[in-house]
């Protein structure tokens, strides 16, 4: 199954109807998810609370906004992020990702810290996010109006997680999620972040210009995810690259389309029509080297526009991609299982 995505970033955008223009015009597409970048270094609207008002006003694709695992606390991040997946009725995910400038430790008076230490911090968030989503049971409310009872304290558990920089007692404040864990996504491209992808992440993005060394990325990924006892096919991978289809259905520039992207400051780009760019996820996908694509638009109304009806219409004709949602959460999107939650499995309680 082919999993496509794009990020809906607009440079100085602070109001809500853009960003739900774009995400409806995704969702008609039939896209996985959209993604909404975050970060301390710049300024702008909080990633997460923009997609949580994009929820109401979609039904069925998935909201990824990225949030910052460092200067962050870990209880709160996963409130916020439950919150997102019950506003969006089982449609939320959450990149991982971390601050590892002086500038953006100062805003929160700390250290600057090495980037290996933060994305082992990012892991440890992950790690007891999934703990305090798993700390109601899914029955735990019980709501029983004639004896007052609202929870079953007996379905709820303390998480007791200690981490290398902090430590979470538990329970969360929020009933378990829909999908019982949102969707964790990480940009696996640096050394740094792979290992923390390959043992946490549902998604990893890779940044690549070639064919060849998706393939490789993805193999590795797979095995680390194997290593920390995973099954490696819950693992998608998807190549992450920046669009411009400003060429229209003109042919793609020497180096584009069926010769792959290039490499640019900001990463790898294609820059030519969407029919090559349909031919150029057609042949990688076809090879067994991603699961999928996310693409970064570099004009987002244009190049959105051209992408749901040129490149993925292109790719729904040919029976590539679906022509509607089978599921209505992220994790059936992505033919991910719900997991089971961790306390009522091993029966551990209070």
């Amino acid at each position: 199954m082919l999993h496509l995505s794009v990020a809906v970033d607009q440079q100085s955008a602070y109001d809500a109807d853009s960003h739900v223009a774009l995400a409806r015009l995704a969702e008609r597409g039939g896209l996985d998810f959209v993604t909404l970048d975050d970060t301390f270094a710049r300024p702008g609207p909080d990633a997460l609370a923009v997609l949580s008002r994009v929820a109401p006003a979609t039904s069925r694709i998935g909201l990824v906004p990225t949030v910052t695992t460092t200067h962050t606390e870990p209880f709160h991040v996963q409130a916020a992020v439950a919150t997102l997946d019950w506003v969006s009725r089982g449609r939320a995910g959450w990149r991982l990702d971390v601050s590892t400038t002086e500038g953006e430790a100062r805003l929160f008076g700390r250290r600057q810290a090495a980037a290996a230490a933060l994305w082992q911090e990012a892991g440890e968030v992950a790690e007891v996010a999934a703990k305090l989503w798993d700390s109601w049971e899914d029955d735990a409310e019980i709501r029983d109006v004639p004896t007052g009872r609202f929870i079953d304290r007996d379905k709820l558990h303390h998480v007791d997680f200690r981490g290398t920089s902090f430590s979470v007692k538990g329970p969360s404040i929020a009933p378990r999620p829909p999908q019982g864990h949102p969707v964790r996504v990480v940009d696996a491209t640096d050394g740094q972040a792979r290992r923390t992808a390959a043992r946490y992440a549902d998604v990893a993005l890779v940044r690549v210009t070639g064919a060849g060394r998706a393939a490789d990325v993805r193999a590795q990924l797979r095995s680390q995810a194997a290593e920390y006892g995973r099954d490696p096919a819950q693992l998608k991978v998807l190549a992450s690259l920046l669009v411009d289809l400003g060429a229209g259905e003109h042919a793609a520039e020497p180096g584009h389309g069926g010769g792959g992207p290039r490499q640019s400051a900001q990463g790898p780009l294609y820059r030519g029509g969407p029919v090559d760019l349909a031919e150029l996820i057609a042949g990688w996908h076809g090879e067994g080297v991603v699961d999928g694509f996310h693409l970064v638009p570099a004009e987002p109304l244009r190049d959105l526009e051209r992408l749901v009806n040129g490149t993925v219409a292109l790719l729904q004709h040919r029976g590539l991609f679906r022509t509607f949602y089978p599921g209505s959460t992220l994790r059936e999107h992505l033919g991910l299982a719900r997991p089971a939650n961790q306390y009522a499995v091993t029966g551990g309680g209070l």
